[in-house]
């Protein structure tokens, strides 16, 4: 997805969008032009008379984008494999204001997986980078439905917890020099 940004693009058909950052779902007009700021894991992040949103990956087509790919697991794979595809889809969430995935800045701080006899549950404890977010819904359910179209996955239960604290030295490394926190 990378390679988009400051793309200018139309809406071509009426979207559904969440406002940034007060995380407030609107309906995106055809013929509204703007450019994208963010492509990152699947989502756009526009900017459209003044404002930034936030479009669905889902939605691509309706300002001429493709949709990402779902994750697929090798046939007969083992719980490793089901955890690496699940970290790998939570390293496709991005705060729609900071082009770092949320494992890179530390806002995961658990993931753990059950099997049961109807499929694998995963349950998962993340916070936001500060609790006010108006955002946080958002990407609480944008974790929701990226580990839920892992194949085997029946139930993603995600949790938002605040303790500990965030700080900018959860981040990993390269996302710290990423966002010049050193």
């Amino acid at each position: 997805m990378r390679g988009h940004e400051n793309e200018p693009i139309v809406v071509r058909r009426e979207v559904k969008a969440i406002a940034i950052p007060a995380g407030v779902e609107v309906n995106l007009k055809v013929a509204a032009v703007g450019y994208i700021t963010q492509a990152l894991g699947g989502s756009f992040t526009v900017y459209i008379d003044g404002n930034l949103f936030r479009i669905a990956g889902a939605d691509a087509d309706a300002i001429g984008m493709t949709a990402a790919k779902p994750p697929e697991v090798p046939p007969g794979a083992s719980e490793e494999d089901i955890k690496n595809v699940i970290w790998d889809q939570l390293r496709t969430c991005y705060d729609p204001e900071i082009p770092v995935n949320i494992v890179d800045l530390g806002l995961i701080y658990e993931c753990s997986l059950q099997s049961g006899d109807d499929g694998r549950s995963v349950g998962i404890k993340m916070t936001l980078t500060a609790p006010g977010c108006g955002m946080g819904d958002v990407l609480v359910q944008d974790v929701r439905d990226k580990v839920l179209i892992v194949p085997t996955i029946v139930r993603a239960d995600v949790e938002l917890v605040f303790d500990p604290p965030w700080n900018h030295t959860m981040m990993s490394e390269a996302a710290r020099l990423q966002t010049g926190m050193m």
